[in-house]
């Protein structure tokens, strides 16, 4: 599948130390010593709506992440998928009267755009359920030979009693498992089956639904099958992150992690698992059933540059649950402004003592909001006049743009105060 285009990153000088990053399962922030390429599986969109700001500030966390294996002397292997065949897709095609897969390659391009607006370093992956559909068939059957794998009317299920480590991502009670099992997308009351948790593996096909001829019959993939398959194609077995919102450590992380498991016999699936918080807007969380949702792309046609919108999602560290509101873009206009007037003046202090300071607060545990202080910190000092280091506003921007992916240099004028919803 096609990716986006890769903006241009500077180079700065020295290296980014290891990252303090939290994990899901332990509970705890502790440094990430990784190999070259450093491994990174983020889960990607769903694409029968457009990217909303909860997407937004997911992928750019992981940009950020992104940014300091590289600045730190790694290369990395990023894989991010598309779910492009699952039931909201079909769902929302019919509802509208559209055909499911022009949905999902328009939506997938306006993703795409708004991901370059945002400056989002690409994947190195990018790819499709639908193109991926020999790697699920092929994991499936890794499965039925492990003894892992059971039929309802001809629907694949997988055995959670093959996976003597279940549940040792989310960390979750049985009831609450119950809970969110049927919340986010499982089918627990589903007669016939021997758990009410155990996940559809593969779907028989349906009237007038889109199907594939395979050995495991003619149907399509379940949602957790296809982010294993594809991960373990692309990055093996104990890559470094499993990325994503922290409403899929369960089940989606949770799930992949078992399949995983006893299709390999290898533990664990990923060596860190990291999630973003959850973006509200009027007291409850974005989310498409709820219809409380506030478009990147939206946003970038009345006029919000990428720039100034990255800004705004940086203002919160990527753990925290948070309320949007339209002030946001006018407090990261305004920080935007002092950042890129700063840059353009003739002297200002040494960049130095700036550049160490965002290196440190992204190294732990990718303290955005910290970084953008200590930027702040430094423009307001060439604000006043402090400093006679010409080439600091230079290196400022660089970094910037290298390690919080802020272009100063080309971005346009952001707009004034308004209401952008």
């Amino acid at each position: 599948m096609e990716t986006w285009p890769s903006p241009e990153r500077p180079a700065l000088p020295g290296h980014a130390r290891a990252v303090r990053l939290y994990d899901a399962v332990s509970a705890r922030a502790a440094p990430l010593a990784v190999g070259d390429p450093a491994r990174m599986y983020v889960c990607g969109i769903t694409p029968y709506d457009a990217t909303h700001l909860g997407h937004a500030f997911t992928y750019v966390t992981f940009d950020l992440l992104h940014r300091q294996w590289l600045d730190a002397g790694r290369s990395v292997e990023y894989v991010q998928n598309v779910t492009d065949i699952d039931d909201p897709l079909l769902e929302r095609a019919v509802a509208t009267g559209q055909d499911w897969r022009e949905l999902a390659d328009r939506e997938t391009a306006l993703f795409r755009a708004d991901m370059a607006a945002l400056r989002v370093l690409p994947p190195t992956h990018y790819v499709g359920a639908v193109e991926s559909m020999d790697l699920v068939v092929s994991a499936v059957a890794t499965l039925t030979r492990r003894g892992a794998v059971y039929s309802v009317a001809d629907d694949l299920y997988f055995d959670l009693t093959s996976d003597d480590r279940f549940g040792g991502v989310a960390g979750l009670g049985a009831q609450e498992m119950l809970a969110l099992c049927a919340e986010r997308g499982g089918d627990p009351q589903r007669p016939g089956k021997r758990h009410p948790l155990d996940p559809l593996l593969w779907q028989a096909a349906r009237p007038d639904e889109p199907a594939w001829d395979t050995p495991l019959g003619h149907g399509r993939p379940g949602w957790h099958i296809e982010c294993t398959a594809i991960a373990l194609e692309h990055l093996g077995m104990t890559f470094d992150v499993q990325g994503g919102g922290s409403d899929l450590a369960y089940p989606h992380h949770e799930m992949c992690a078992s399949l995983a498991h006893v299709a390999t016999g290898q533990w664990p699936f990923a060596r860190r698992y990291v999630h973003t918080g959850m973006v509200g807007l009027d007291g409850h969380k974005m989310s498409k059933s709820r219809g409380n949702l506030v478009f990147v792309s939206r946003l970038l046609g009345d006029g919000v540059p990428g720039a100034v919108l990255r800004l705004a999602l940086l203002d919160q560290h990527y753990r925290s649950d948070w309320e949007w509101h339209d002030a946001s873009i006018e407090v990261a206009a305004t920080r935007f402004e002092r950042w890129r007037s700063a840059t353009y003046a003739a002297t200002a202090p040494r960049a130095e003592p700036v550049v160490d300071d965002v290196r440190d607060a992204l190294a732990d545990d990718l303290d955005a909001p910290r970084a953008l202080r200590a930027v702040d910190r430094w423009a307001e000092q060439t604000r006043r006049g402090l400093g006679d280091d010409s080439t600091a506003p230079g290196r400022v921007a660089d970094l910037c743009d290298a390690l919080l992916g802020v272009d100063l240099r080309t971005a346009p004028q952001p707009p004034g105060p308004r209401r952008l919803r």
